[in-house]
């Protein structure tokens, strides 16, 4: 198998963004696995796992001093329930990370952001992870689920959020899901479901969660803002933030 993956591998181009060859990788790892969806076990206890902390967080949310401010932290603090970088969370050490999550600075366009925030009315949330996908949703209450449209994944990859994820979070009871028709950890517009494509075009900003996401969306013009904790050097250099932190940043090329 091994030997397989690896010619596989030899024939992608690697010019293109990290998650593009993971598309290829996880497409060939379905085929050998001879499953759909290779993590969907993994991604339903993730998703119970954080469905158990929701009531919890949801209070501390209601509590907090600033509850906006409140709500964006515990939404980048579950992007740690990550496959790709952190293999799987256990409950105790998701607990472990909301708490320092909490005492975290969230650093980068945080004031910029708040302020699109609080003019935009047409909102595209594009999620990143099963399990992250249920703090998304403290967010988007918080935020008001009348203005906001969440994208997912259009087919399983990693532990990426589908619409399965998504009802399993019960999103679809307070907002519109729309899916971006493939297996990519990450978008690629040009390649993406009509219905997302015109989501993407029609809003007036675009909120874009983790690495992949950045990975594939940080150079483009629209006005798209990411919220991601920085796992890995590549991305901390890229940011020009450290390892680990909690960070709001916005698309290069994003005009006013």
């Amino acid at each position: 198998m091994l030997r397989d993956i690896l010619y596989y591998m030899s024939k992608m181009d690697f010019n293109q963004p990290a998650p593009v060859t993971g598309q290829y990788i996880h497409r060939r790892l379905r085929l050998l696995s001879e499953s759909e969806d290779p993590y969907e076990s993994m991604k339903k206890t993730q998703n119970d796992m954080a469905k158990r902390l929701l009531e919890e967080m949801r209070e501390k949310i209601d509590s907090a001093a600033d509850p906006m401010m409140m709500a964006l932290k515990l939404s980048i603090a579950g992007n740690v329930i990550d496959v790709a970088t952190n293999g799987e969370v256990e409950e105790s050490a998701l607990r472990s990370i909301i708490s320092e999550a909490i005492k975290e600075p969230l650093i980068g366009e945080l004031g910029s952001f708040l302020r699109s925030l609080s003019e935009a009315q047409r909102i595209l949330f594009i999620t990143d992870n099963a399990g992250e996908i249920v703090f998304d949703r403290l967010l988007i209450e918080k935020i008001g689920p009348e203005r906001i449209t969440v994208a997912v994944r259009g087919l399983p990859v990693i532990n990426d959020a589908t619409i399965e994820d998504a009802r399993a979070a019960g999103l679809n009871e307070i907002v519109q899901i729309v899916d971006t028709g493939c297996d990519l950890p990450g978008v690629i517009v040009e390649g993406s479901a009509a219905a997302f494509t015109k989501c993407f075009q029609n809003a007036d900003l675009i909120i874009a969660k983790g690495q992949g996401n950045y990975e594939t969306l940080s150079e483009h013009p629209e006005k798209i803002y990411f919220l991601l904790r920085v796992k890995c050097h590549v991305i901390a250099e890229d940011i020009g933030m450290p390892l680990g932190a909690h960070v709001v940043t916005r698309s290069r090329r994003a005009t006013a």
